[in-house]
């Protein structure tokens, strides 16, 4: 078993909550991943917060490409290791 773990950084935290969703109705990721609030470095407004969601994927079952393409329809992208 591996630790691979997936990043996807989306624009607002009602974007994070539809891509959590939607992770469990397209891919079948059991637990819903929690959105998690991430401010820019220097940033005191919160309007300037970017919002995370971070998969656990042992099995490496989840495409990143395609993950990378589930966050894009909500204006976000999946970090690079």
């Amino acid at each position: 078993m591996s630790d691979v773990r997936h990043v996807l950084v989306l624009p607002d935290r009602d974007a994070a909550e539809e891509v959590a969703e939607a992770l469990v109705e397209r891919f079948g990721v059991t637990e819903e991943p929690r959105p998690v609030r991430d401010a820019l470095a220097g940033e005191d407004d919160a309007e300037d917060a970017q919002w995370l969601l971070v998969l656990r994927d042992e099995e490496e079952r989840l495409d990143a490409e395609e993950l990378d393409a589930l966050a894009g329809e909500w204006d976000g992208w999946r970090e690079e290791p």
